[in-house]
């Protein structure tokens, strides 16, 4: 399926706001692989297919994840906005004909982000966050901090969205503790002298 191909299914099936986010984030991701040097073709699919599982109701994103072998944890379970990166996954192999582990690996883990994360999986979960169409307080720091320091960018990007979440008073997921401890801790192995980290 090319990109035209995926376009006009999806505008079919996501609201304008939510397709136009998806285009925002392609765009942006396409951007951070060009500066990064990673696979543009990749991050431009996988940006562009990163939330078409939006449009899926709660109860039949529960009975599909079933039947393709995924049990939700406890807190997915309670928060049904964390279940589209998951269901997305196999909507974009399904659906959209997408093959590639690495692209599908990236929405997977996009909402949450992981510990271990590669290079198109930061991508995304960074143009995600930063693409045009987003407007809070603090993204312009933030999106400054994509194009000079990517696992920078992804720990207050995971910081972000820690505050909103104990703001709101809602679950937060273990998943996006780790993506921010994951890149501080790269940070501080990064910056120790070479005679420390033998020791």
């Amino acid at each position: 399926m090319t990109i035209s191909e995926m376009m006009n299914k999806l505008i079919g099936v996501l609201s304008e706001k939510r397709y136009n986010h998806s285009i925002g984030v392609m765009e942006e991701a396409c951007k951070l692989a060009a500066h990064y040097q990673a696979d543009v073709r990749k991050a431009e699919i996988a940006g562009l297919l990163h939330d078409c599982a939006k449009h899926i109701g709660e109860q039949d994103a529960f009975l599909m994840l079933r039947r393709y072998g995924e049990e939700p944890d406890e807190i997915q379970k309670a928060s049904f906005q964390l279940l589209h990166g998951l269901l997305g996954y196999y909507i974009a192999k399904e659906q959209y004909g997408v093959n590639d582990e690495e692209i599908l690996r990236a929405i997977y883990w996009h909402t949450t982000g992981k510990a271990g994360m590669n290079l198109l999986e930061k991508i995304i979960f960074v143009a995600d966050y930063i693409e045009p169409g987003r407007v809070f307080d603090g993204l312009d720091e933030i999106r400054k901090t994509a194009y000079s320091d990517l696992d920078l960018c992804v720990q207050l990007c995971a910081d972000s969205t820690i505050r909103y979440v104990l703001s709101k008073g809602r679950l937060l997921h273990p998943l996006t503790i780790e993506t921010r401890n994951d890149m501080i801790m790269k940070r501080l192995i990064g910056s120790m002298p070479k005679n420390k980290l033998a020791e």
